[in-house]
């Protein structure tokens, strides 16, 4: 089950401003990421789910999360149906995000009150993604669509929370674009935990470019 409501899951991407996403096979290098997202100040964590057997990692990087790193928020990505859905829930995960909207996870998600994100890529999405209960859309391909694409939601529409995923990375003009246009919090993978970092396990260098970030995000929100 969850260990935290959605409710606390929103604002802690609301306070944050930003939420690592990450896959690897490989049970001990995914701690490592996920320890140096944390000890660079990130307390959310998206586990896309894209890998055969990808929920056994899962389940072993949140029950590592609950006993070694208080206060991580786990969640999943990449989830595309309700069976999977319920899967992770049953296996942790505090949130849920989806490159589609789909209704028959929002009523899953909903009925165990853990927060979903979905992908759109309309207004008519996002407002359908609303009127199901959601509190955070994702905003995806977010490069497809740009700063621009949120601040004409945002007009309105200045109720809408967005977090754009893909076409964002930790440079302070790409994080100024969209935290300016009105986002709510950005969804980071590549750009982030890049293939380098993870092939030469440079740690150390991914809890700096964590802090950077989340530095960069601060000065932004000013």
């Amino acid at each position: 089950m969850a260990q935290f409501s959605r409710l606390e899951v929103a604002q802690a991407m609301k306070d944050t401003g930003m939420i690592p996403l990450f896959f690897h096979s490989d049970i001990e290098l995914s701690k490592k990421v996920l320890k140096a997202c944390y000890d660079g100040g990130a307390r959310l964590m998206e586990f896309t789910a894209r890998g055969d057997f990808a929920h056994e990692v899962f389940g072993e990087l949140t029950k590592y999360a609950i006993k070694e790193l208080p206060g991580m928020i786990m969640g999943v990505g990449s989830v595309t149906d309700a069976a999977a859905a319920s899967l992770y829930m049953a296996l942790g995960a505090n949130f849920v995000v989806t490159p589609v909207l789909r209704e028959d996870i929002a009523i899953v998600c909903n009925r165990r009150k853990v927060l979903w994100s979905p992908g759109c890529g309309s207004v008519t999405e996002i407002a359908k993604a609303e009127e199901l209960g959601c509190e955070i859309v994702k905003l995806f391909p977010g490069d497809l669509y740009g700063p621009n694409f949120v601040k004409g939601v945002k007009g309105p529409q200045p109720w809408t929370s967005i977090m754009p995923t893909g076409g964002v990375s930790p440079t302070k003009d790409n994080l100024k674009g969209w935290f300016d246009a009105g986002v709510t919090c950005v969804g980071m993978g590549s750009q982030l935990i890049s293939k380098e970092i993870i092939a030469n396990k440079d740690y150390v260098k991914l809890e700096q470019d964590v802090k950077n970030a989340m530095a960069i995000i601060k000065s932004i929100r000013k």
